[in-house]
């Protein structure tokens, strides 16, 4: 059994089960009141969350996970669409592990569907990287039927690369047939001031509102505006107007690092349900 052990267990979040689940016990009871919870009743497609230590961005994240608990809705498998922060690993790599360790216990991977992808397939991109390790635990912790996952990390991010990986993606599931979700871990602008971090911010969501991966990729660039997963953000964006005609994004949650740590410095992070009428 080839396990990937989790590399930032003890830094990013809990190193134990019972810290784990009490933090992310605590997490919900701080946004509980704040949650959309009419939400819930939608066609949901993905969603775009913050992978930042859960001290940080956990309180956004946490608004999609209770929001897909509230759901009761079931899925076969979930990629997780992550970008590539260490440089290790192909352009686009699909991950090759039997399964994904976190101190809450070990997930699957769907290994019918990453054959079915035909993408590249190797374990180097995600074995220090942390943007889909620190998914899995709200995962574990709020679907309560058995799922699969998906990692995918990109190196590359451009509108091409990610209406590749929506289409293959989309491809497969034709022959696959099963109940699929599609994550986007990304944070927003890093270390800048909250409110320039906020205009440029505004900026990106614009374009995601908009569903265009062109103009979202040419505002990143054209701004220098740090949105680290803006790949990813592409993907589900390509992924979501090929499963739907008319998909529709609204914003679950918005903050950043300063409401933990006071700063002139700050990373933002936003939380982003992606979901069909």
């Amino acid at each position: 059994m080839n396990i990937r052990e989790a590399v930032v267990a003890g830094s990013f979040y809990p190193g134990t089960k019972s810290e784990l689940m009490d933090q992310l016990d605590k997490l919900f009871l701080v946004e509980k009141d704040k949650i959309k919870s009419d939400l819930a009743e939608k066609e949901i497609i993905g969603a775009v969350i913050p992978h930042a230590g859960y001290i940080f961005s956990g309180y956004e994240a946490v608004h999609f996970f209770a929001l897909l608990k509230k759901s009761e809705k079931q899925y076969d498998t979930i990629f997780i669409i992550n970008p590539n922060h260490t440089g290790y690993g192909a352009d686009i790599e699909v991950d090759n592990h039997d399964e994904w360790e976190t101190p809450i216990g070990t997930t699957p991977l769907d290994h019918d569907f990453i054959k079915a992808l035909d993408l590249p397939v190797a374990g180097m991109a995600q074995s220090r990287e942390h943007s889909a390790e620190v998914i899995l635990p709200f995962l574990q912790k709020w679907l309560e039927h058995p799922f699969k996952i998906v990692p995918v990390c990109i190196l590359r991010q451009n509108p091409d690369t990610s209406r590749e990986i929506a289409q293959k993606i989309f491809d497969a599931n034709k022959q696959l047939k099963k109940k699929i979700l599609v994550i986007a871990s990304s944070d927003f602008s890093h270390y800048v001031d909250p409110e320039s971090g906020a205009k440029k911010d505004d900026l990106v969501l614009k374009e995601i509102e908009n569903l265009d991966s062109d103009k979202l990729h040419d505002t990143v660039i054209k701004n220098r505006i740090s949105v680290c997963g803006y790949g990813p953000i592409m993907t589900l964006i390509e992924y979501a107007k090929l499963v739907s005609e008319n998909p529709k994004s609204t914003i679950l949650a918005r903050g950043n690092s300063g409401k933990t740590m006071q700063s002139g410095s700050v990373v933002d992070y936003v939380s982003i349900l992606f979901y069909q009428e």
